[in-house]
């Protein structure tokens, strides 16, 4: 299903930025395949894959998810990084290009990657805050003998209840203090917000200086993690009781196949994990060369990722299994959530492990390098997205590159202050679930039917082959044309149909709050129809030749270098409301 002219040439697309100096690429190509891995791989290998698989019935869980990454993830990681490199743009140019109806998908993208950004860096606050209090002996989360605990404070759960355990305790009234509700601001958090402040010093520490920087500290963020997992799995194996958690994991409950929701959710989380629609990964990928050998990345990247996850079910159930064992309950007995997964049931399992500061720090290392990986790719998504639309201005007004980071980077900070403050995981849990689940659903969906129907999978092939001298295979191709927008189709429509309210454990979100929330989601949604209703004003023509032109790729670029008069201009009336020359037809004037 294919709309416009099928073929648009690299000389039509790509080339623009040679125009305005070269590009700076990676290094080396293996910095982008590592940072391409900690963009995707992320906390939500952590908790939301292990979480998942928990309350889906263990085992019965990976069918679903590794059909899905054969199907939806790995061929639309494909596109994206195809779309990256091929334009040598950032997502809000990139789109443009290619399909200038929905321009204002690049620029939903960019929004909702700055927005999550500012409340995301808070999880890497929460994990150098654990960090540092990893080297008390004994761990200030171990016992109830604390000013901080409560009388009803107890060592071990019991019952599959968490909500007096000694961890559960350090995390609600020692660092944060939280109160009733969102409606209950309460103080800043200061030693949170110190903290905040630091993890966006090494955020910008690790982008400041582009790909020169960022090429390099991949070596560290991307594979340190691997060798902490793996320390992880060494120890927990060796624990009483893991091999009933192990085996919940690896064992299917074969009837929970039977419900749509478990499919469902397998697909959102590849979609979520891989980050498609983020714009993270289309940005970096535009600064590889142009005839990179993007398969083997996206493999590379889609592959090492849900690997990840299931390194990561393997250590948090062989934990379960523990904690079962220790409270003398069954695994699915056992009380979980994303938060209480890391910052809660983890933190209580090292207290009766063999040298608990030592795991405590692994553990809170490898979140924090996972979450900094994470985090430095969507602020990446910012500043290219910037340099793409105003680079000769923004350096004219900044002078450098890293003060233009820097500007970013301490805007995004004074925006996550309400996260910090005791009602900060209110807030953080709010903007969490209008964006990270409410926003990039519709962002996903209308980007796929963008790339893959109105630009077509013809002309994506075409600059597939220009840059790599070979076409798609057909499996691609199918999955472009047919199954990925179905089934992005599908988890859209089970998104909005199965949509609940914002909640945190059994506080419910009043109404003002929830309508916040749905500002919050408009906030990046809002700008694909109004980018829609722009393309449309600014095309010459009647309203079906405003259309066709609005889904011929480099539409508004060729536009834009017409002569004032070709373009329906005069003396009397601006180019925005002029009517189309009859002599000129811009559509030949594109390229076909």
């Amino acid at each position: 299903m294919e709309f416009g002219p099928r073929r648009a040439s690299a000389s039509t697309l790509a080339p623009d930025m040679d125009k305005q100096g070269s590009r700076p690429t990676w290094g080396r190509q293996i910095e982008f395949t590592l940072a391409g891995i900690g963009s995707a791989v992320g906390l939500g290998n952590i908790w939301r894959f292990p979480y998942l698989c928990f309350r889906s019935g263990g085992g019965a869980f990976l069918v679903p998810y590794l059909l899905m990454l054969v199907v939806l993830g790995i061929p639309l990681l494909h596109m994206e990084l195809t779309v990256g490199q091929y334009t040598k743009r950032g997502p809000v140019h990139a789109l443009a290009q290619f399909c200038p109806l929905l321009k204002g998908v690049g620029i939903a993208s960019v929004a909702i990657s700055f927005i999550m950004c500012t409340y995301y860096n808070v999880v890497i606050t929460w994990a150098l805050y654990y960090l540092f209090n990893s080297f008390q002996e004994p761990l200030p989360w171990e016992s109830c003998n604390n000013t901080w605990n409560t009388a009803n404070c107890t060592d071990h759960a019991t019952n599959g209840s968490y909500s007096s355990m000694a961890s559960k305790e350090f995390f609600k009234y020692k660092m944060l203090q939280q109160t009733v509700g969102v409606e209950e601001v309460g103080v800043i958090r200061w030693e949170l917000f110190l903290i905040l402040v630091l993890a966006w010093i090494l955020i910008y520490l690790c982008i400041f200086k582009g790909t020169k920087s960022t090429g390099k500290v991949v070596y560290f963020t991307a594979l340190l993690p691997y060798v902490i997992l793996i320390a992880l799995l060494i120890n927990n194996v060796q624990l009483p009781g893991a091999m009933q958690g192990i085996n919940f994991f690896i064992v299917p409950v074969w009837e929970k196949l039977l419900s749509v929701e478990v499919w469902v959710n397998a697909a959102a989380q590849i979609f979520n994990s891989i980050g498609i629609g983020f714009g993270s990964l289309m940005a970096m990928a535009s600064y590889n060369s142009f005839n990179n050998n993007i398969i083997k990345d996206t493999l590379t990247i889609a592959i090492v990722n849900s690997l990840t996850s299931i390194l990561s079910g393997f250590v948090i159930f062989s934990a379960f299994g523990y904690m079962s064992h220790l409270q003398g309950v069954q695994v699915p007995q056992l009380a979980v959530d994303g938060p209480a997964l890391v910052y809660v049931i983890y933190p209580q399992a090292f207290a009766g492990m063999p040298l608990p500061q030592l795991w405590a720090v692994l553990f809170f290392c490898m979140l924090l390098f996972l979450g900094i990986d994470s985090e430095f790719a969507m602020v990446e998504v910012m500043v290219t997205s910037l340099l793409d639309q105003s680079n000769q201005y923004l350096l004219k007004f900044f002078k450098r590159k890293e003060l233009l980071v820097l500007a970013v980077c301490g805007i995004a900070c004074l925006l996550g202050i309400p996260n910090v403050t005791q009602a900060g995981i209110y807030v953080f849990q709010l903007m969490d679930h209008y964006t990270a689940i409410v926003s990039i659903m519709f962002l996903a969906f209308f980007e796929v039917i963008g790339i893959c129907w109105l630009y077509g999978v013809g002309r994506l092939s075409d600059n597939l082959e220009e840059m790599t001298g070979k076409r798609p295979n057909i499996f691609f191709r199918l999955c472009w044309q047919i199954v990925a927008p179905f089934l992005v189709t599908v988890i859209l429509i089970f998104s909005i149909i199965q949509f609940k309210p914002a909640r945190y454990e059994s506080y419910v979100f009043p109404p003002w709050a929830q309508g916040l929330g749905w500002v919050i989601a408009m906030a990046s949604i809002i700008w694909i129809p109004l980018a829609t209703v722009h393309t449309l004003w600014l095309l010459p023509g009647s309203f079906v030749q405003k259309l066709k032109l609005s889904i011929t790729p480099n539409a508004l670029n060729e536009m834009s270098k017409m002569p004032y008069y070709e373009r329906g201009g005069s003396a009397q009336y601006p180019p925005a409301v002029a009517v189309i020359s009859t002599t000129i037809n811009l559509q030949d004037k594109l390229p076909n």
